[in-house]
């Protein structure tokens, strides 16, 4: 007889949200460590706000706040808050571009399978709150024409998710969750602050000067190339940094998105990113500005920008506003069915499967906890109404309610299951070869119910 050939193998689903790989978890906890104290330092800044801007003191707060310097012929005459909303987060935002191209080449979204999913989710994220912050604004306002547009302009706030705060909550509430579900998260966030990036660059940049920003490009390219050379000086990149900054600021683009072209244009590899021997020059760079970001820049920003006043009737009115109101309905409603329907219909209408480490409860309540926004939030809400009106008070405070809304909710969903994988903890840590390696991330065959 013949020899027969051996019948294909039969095609196995592709499981979504997976644990990954070791290196790949390794690298998620050392930043989920990171995030999480710059998470608590930020909501620490924020709190202290709140406190001072409702005392007795509140004045001097506002005063801090509301005083100015820079040199004026620069345009850079800005008030305390400006710099720390323009300057400082720009830190957090060249952080955050770098953490774009590294997922994006040597990370998850680099497989376009794999990125897809949380792509789906984060869109689905951003969409659904600016359409319910609209219905809602629509259905329960009484203004008209003009007004009712400038209304509508804030449209962007609830669509961003802080991942630093959005973290430090998970961290507290879910300490034996999946590596998976937190990966989720962390890769979710960096779509969505893209997302964020691209709106705030797009629908919020009032006049566009291109002789300033075409003058940009000059720095740009000279950092790119220095970067490329290996050339790491701290001193010369700082100033190309503040020259590419400056002339952003002048084009009208803001200038936060200066940041985000500075980290976009790092050089990452895919070799040096997978060699966990080797630090790349975009590990090195975060690893020296993370510090500075998560423990100053955010911080900092938080502290001029959730200074909210309640008090003598500032708390009736901004539950009576009704942008406010969308805000609050976008981050609890929006993003919680947002970002629970798009990975949902990721999964009905593709061959992907839930992993089976989760269960949908677990994306429910990470879809929950996507609610919380804060400082992408609380910038929008500036550039929507402008710093120091009534409106953007409102607003920044529907942000911190509808964000302790959702940290609320979630933490009595993910609570629920962090009990159950606490019992299967130690079964998770097993290391029967003893390499120092858990056997579940040395297996080739997904695993059988």
């Amino acid at each position: 007889m013949p020899p027969t050939s051996p019948s294909p193998k039969p095609s196995l689903p592709r499981r979504v949200l997976s644990p990954g790989t070791w290196p790949e978890v390794r690298y998620v906890r050392d930043l989920l460590r990171t995030e999480t104290v710059g998470g608590a330092v930020l909501l620490v800044a924020a709190l202290v706000a709140l406190i001072w801007a409702n005392s007795p003191w509140r004045e001097a707060y506002a005063g801090i706040r509301d005083s100015t310097f820079g040199p004026r012929g620069l345009h850079l005459d800005l008030s305390v808050g400006a710099w720390a909303a323009d300057g400082l987060l720009a830190v957090f935002f060249l952080v955050a571009g770098i953490e774009l191209k590294r997922e994006f080449v040597a990370g998850d979204l680099a497989d376009r399978r794999k990125a897809a999913l949380p792509i789906a989710a984060a869109v689905c994220g951003v969409v659904l709150p600016a359409v319910l912050f609209a219905v809602t604004v629509l259905l329960t306002s009484d203004a008209s024409g003009s007004r009712l547009s400038g209304i509508l302009h804030g449209w962007a706030i609830p669509t961003a998710t802080d991942i630093a705060f959005a973290l430090a909550v998970l961290a507290v509430i879910g300490t034996h969750l999946p590596t998976a579900l937190r990966a989720f998260l962390l890769t979710l966030a960096v779509v969505d602050d893209l997302i964020a990036i691209t709106i705030i660059a797009v629908f919020y940049t009032q006049q566009l000067h291109l002789v300033w920003l075409a003058l940009a490009v000059v720095p740009l390219a000279v950092w790119h190339l220095l970067l490329r050379r290996r050339f790491t000086n701290p001193v010369v990149l700082a100033v190309i940094a503040l020259v590419t900054w400056g002339l952003v600021h002048a084009s009208g683009v803001h200038a936060t998105v200066a940041g985000v072209l500075l980290g976009l244009l790092v050089p990452v590899a895919r070799w040096a990113e997978d060699d966990p021997d080797y630090r790349s020059i975009a590990e090195r760079i975060q690893h020296r500005l993370q510090p500075f970001s998560a423990g100053v820049a955010v911080p900092v920003f938080a502290f001029f920008a959730a200074g909210v006043t309640v008090v003598g009737g500032g708390l009736g009115e901004g539950l009576r506003d009704r942008a406010a109101l969308g805000v609050v309905v976008g981050l609890v409603a929006g993003k919680a069915v947002g970002i629970f329907g798009g990975t949902w219909a990721f999964t009905r209408f593709t061959r992907a499967e839930l992993d089976e480490s989760l269960g949908w409860t677990d994306v429910f309540g990470l879809s929950v906890l996507g609610g919380v926004g804060f400082t992408v939030a609380l910038l929008v809400a500036e550039l929507s109404y402008g710093a120091g009106s009534a409106q953007t008070d409102h607003v920044k405070f529907a942000v911190l309610l509808g964000s302790l809304i959702s940290a609320l909710l979630a933490a009595v969903v993910l609570r629920m299951r962090n009990r159950h994988y606490a019992r299967v903890a130690a079964e998770e840590q097993v290391d029967l070869d003893g390499d120092g390696i858990p056997d579940i991330y040395q297996r080739d065959e997904p695993r059988d119910s």
